[in-house]
């Protein structure tokens, strides 16, 4: 897949698939759908001093620093894993401007940190949150039960990869996630929220970012709590 840098409308950058013409990130405004989506909706809804994150799409690593950044200022302490199957090469991390963009000191020291880092290792970005790049298909990683808290799925639009979309994706993650676990995912398709109602999940639509006019946040709900949207 041949990808280019692009700039997006909050003057944050992505990357684009030029035979897709499919952006890594929304065109208007990464660092604003970013935290939007996983941050607002996801991160921000679990009340936890320590909880474990898998981010299906490192991509860029936009996710991951904002949390990362998060939880510093928060002093929560997170286990993130993220699944990535094509990752970036050297050139194209170096033309991202996410340690300009964002108002905080500590973003690149975060940020370069996260692609240093071996793949496969757990190492500690910051003093609250470690690590682990796992270098796998969605669809062929392995995922222990129960093992999550919050699941960020960012894969490529629906049009362009449909199969990440399937009732056994959700089925894998529904499994990997603990009892009263969420995922958050920028898309709001018909056919990915009837995926993840058949998967288990108990399916709410948000409003979403700019741009686009709702995301979903789907909840696995335990027997004892029961669930109020």
């Amino acid at each position: 897949m041949k990808r280019s840098v692009i700039i997006t409308s909050d003057g944050s950058s992505s990357l684009l698939i030029e035979d897709w013409k499919e952006t890594y990130h929304s065109v208007f405004g990464a660092i604003q759908e970013a935290r939007h989506v996983y941050i607002q909706e996801g991160f921000s809804q679990i009340d936890a001093a320590a909880f474990r994150v898998l981010e299906m799409g490192f991509g860029t690593g936009l996710n991951a620093l904002l949390t990362a950044l998060e939880a510093e200022s928060q002093g929560k302490q997170l286990c993130y894993h993220a699944v990535e199957g094509f990752p970036l090469n050297r050139e194209e991390i170096d033309a991202l401007n996410y340690a300009e963009q964002l108002e905080n000191p500590l973003a690149a020291r975060d940020f370069n940190a996260m692609h240093q880092i071996e793949w496969e290792v757990a190492h500690p970005i910051n003093s609250c949150l470690v690590l682990k790049k796992v270098h796998a298909l969605f669809e062929t990683v392995v995922l222990e039960p129960q093992s999550y808290d919050l699941i960020y799925f960012d894969a490529f639009g629906f049009p362009y990869q449909p199969e990440l979309w399937s009732q056994a994706i959700f089925e894998k993650m529904f499994d990997a996630l603990a009892p009263n676990g969420i995922l958050v995912t920028y898309a709001c398709r018909g056919p990915i929220k009837l995926a993840m109602r058949n998967a288990g999940f108990k399916v709410v639509r948000l409003a979403g970012p700019p741009g686009k006019r709702q995301m979903i946040r789907a909840h696995k709900i335990s027997k004892e709590t029961g669930f109020n949207s």
